[in-house]
């Protein structure tokens, strides 16, 4: 068998070396317009050859696309109108209501398999990349009830292979409650970064008295701007409810610590400590 990598990044990387462990006579085939990604991915043995997409298309049973998600938008449509019957495409992009809306009407819509891999660190590009990323994490899959069944099971199995645990979700949910755990999360830290950055001229004050809290916080703003600019894009509306909801409240602690009402500060931080107990109760399933 044979698996194209079409962006052999942190995720797609991570993919294919999960897989390469479970599946080592598997053949995979890495496609990207970067040389040095191209080296990386050959040099970390993700992939075994690369490739044009053209060739990826003909070779390969099970394509992952692992773009940008504003390269997938574009890059769907076209792969999509030059799969062989009975091959399969997967994403794994991390909006989804506009992807599948983009392919909703395509003639072989049936062949893709829509994915988000609740997974990542601040790292990105192959070099990042590692067999253990996906193992044990969540995996959401969207519009499956417009996929062919084979394509579909051929996806769950990988996944399930690689020990992640499979939800679904229609694509509007999705990009809904993502803005809120996923895309909010990265907004707030590269804004936490600009807001130290501007005000911290002496960057070696910063790195002395920075703690462990600080560190933890911002880590998300060492994030790709490559890669999240076009997933605030996609997920415009639902981002700026989310961050509509988080300016609010930001006001009302400001407004708490300018009157001095430590009690009603305190009352906010101690019911956002109940966060605590619903991530460990998740983390127990």
């Amino acid at each position: 068998m044979i698996i194209s990598i079409i962006g052999v990044g942190l995720l797609g990387g991570s993919f294919a070396l999960s897989l390469k462990k479970k599946y080592p006579l598997v053949k995979f085939v890495g496609v990207d317009t970067s040389i040095v990604n191209q080296k990386i991915a050959l040099a970390k043995g993700i992939v075994d050859e690369i490739v044009s997409l053209e060739d990826a298309l003909q070779m390969a049973e099970l394509n992952v696309l692992a773009t940008p998600v504003d390269t997938i938008g574009k890059l769907l449509p076209t792969l999509l109108d030059q799969i062989p019957e009975g091959r399969t495409i997967m994403d794994l992009g991390s909006t989804k209501e506009l992807v599948c809306e983009i392919v909703d009407g395509h003639p072989n819509r049936k062949q893709f398999v829509a994915v988000h891999p609740m997974a990542g660190t601040e790292n990105s590009g192959p070099g990042a990349a590692f067999a253990e990323l996906l193992t044990d994490k969540n995996v959401i899959i969207c519009g499956r009830d417009k996929t062919d069944r084979d394509c579909l099971m051929l996806v769950e199995a990988f996944l399930r292979d690689i020990g992640m645990k499979i939800h679904y979700m229609n694509p509007q949910e999705h990009d809904h409650h993502l803005a809120y755990v996923s895309h909010l999360s990265h907004i707030s830290s590269f804004a936490l970064g600009l807001t130290v950055l501007d005000k911290e001229r002496d960057e070696k004050a910063i790195f002395d008295m920075a703690s462990t809290g600080f560190s933890s916080t911002v880590r998300l703003a060492k994030s790709s701007p490559q890669m999240w600019a076009p997933i605030f894009a996609q997920n415009q509306k639902n981002v700026s409810k989310a961050l509509g909801d988080y300016i609010a409240l930001l006001k009302k602690f400001k407004t708490a610590i300018d009157q001095g009402e430590t009690e009603i500060s305190l009352d906010y931080m101690t019911k956002a400590n109940d966060i605590g107990r619903i991530l460990a109760g998740i983390e127990k399933k």
